[in-house]
């Protein structure tokens, strides 16, 4: 049961602020290809999907500092969230961040960029996102670039257009081209030590058939484009709902490794991808944890 299985997931934690490329699996471990130690992920989740295209923050401190206070923090990982549209159509990704702010009358947030990130404006948004990726790099902190919707936006509601493939937005053809330019883009990038192929799958349209048949594309577009990067995965439900691997685990063929669960036959990591709490204390409401599985 998927219960039983969530007793096994184990906090992920900090090793060192160094990243080892590339990673692999071993059974429910993440482990470092070339010695076969253990490698413990610390992730914080940075947004960079909404509608600006632009890592948030970049307003209010340089880009060296927010990335300095994550090593600080202890964290070795960034799960650095990026939309598909900004890599697939060119009136998003290749316009400039100027521009961007303009449009949006983000006045404010463009004065805060001037003072804090001024190279960042006249760059384009594929070029800001790269400099992001850049100094995370710089300062020995691993890389998830974790495809987070396709239309620039907020995350999540099943009803968005962006919750499931052959939703409004969600066209699988776009989306698997956005996953090809990327691992193809980031693949000499050593601090990018994984790619997660789409945040908290959702919506009405969801089916489990969709689900392996586009997963499976999906895995094997960024397998070929990158053989070195791990591979996430989510599940149904946002992100939630895993049960159905243990009836028909994936059987892609990477590197003799398959997708499950954390125990029973051939298990694999389990990673809690987004958890905390609503630090205005104005939610009242049960929170969520969404999972993702590595391949």
């Amino acid at each position: 049961m998927l219960e039983k299985s969530l007793q096994a997931i184990f906090l992920l934690s900090l090793v060192s602020f160094t990243y080892s490329f590339p990673l692999s699996t071993n059974k429910r471990w993440i482990i470092n290809a070339s010695t076969g130690q253990r490698v413990k992920l610390a992730c914080v989740n940075w947004p960079a999907h909404l509608q600006p295209m632009l890592a948030e923050g970049l307003d209010k401190k340089p880009l060296g500092e927010i990335v300095a206070a994550v090593v600080k923090m202890h964290f070795n990982c960034v799960r650095l969230t990026w939309s598909t549209f900004m890599f697939t159509r060119p009136n998003y990704g290749h316009i400039s961040v100027s521009q961007t702010l303009d449009s949006l009358d983000l006045k404010e947030a463009k004065q805060g960029i001037s003072k804090n990130n001024p190279f960042i404006l006249n760059m384009t948004h594929i070029q800001a996102y790269e400099a992001v990726v850049g100094e995370l790099g710089a300062q020995g902190i691993m890389v998830l670039l974790d495809n987070h919707i396709s239309k620039p936006d907020w995350c999540c509601s099943n009803t968005d257009g962006n919750g499931f493939f052959g939703d409004r937005y969600f066209d699988p053809n776009e989306w698997m081209k956005g996953l090809s330019f990327v691992a193809d883009r980031f693949k000499e990038k050593r601090q990018v030590v994984a790619i997660s192929l789409r945040n908290e799958l959702r919506g009405p349209r969801q089916n489990e058939p969709d689900w392996y048949k586009y997963i499976s594309e999906g895995a094997r577009v960024v397998h070929k484009r990158n053989p070195h990067v791990l591979v996430f995965v989510s599940g149904l439900n946002f992100d939630l709902d895993l049960r159905f691997l243990q009836k028909s685990p994936l059987a892609l063929d990477l590197d003799n490794k398959a997708v499950f669960l954390t125990t029973r036959k051939n298990p694999a990591p389990l990673v809690l991808s987004e958890f905390g709490f609503d630090q205005r204390e104005t939610w009242t409401g049960p929170y969520g944890l969404s999972k993702e599985a590595i391949i």
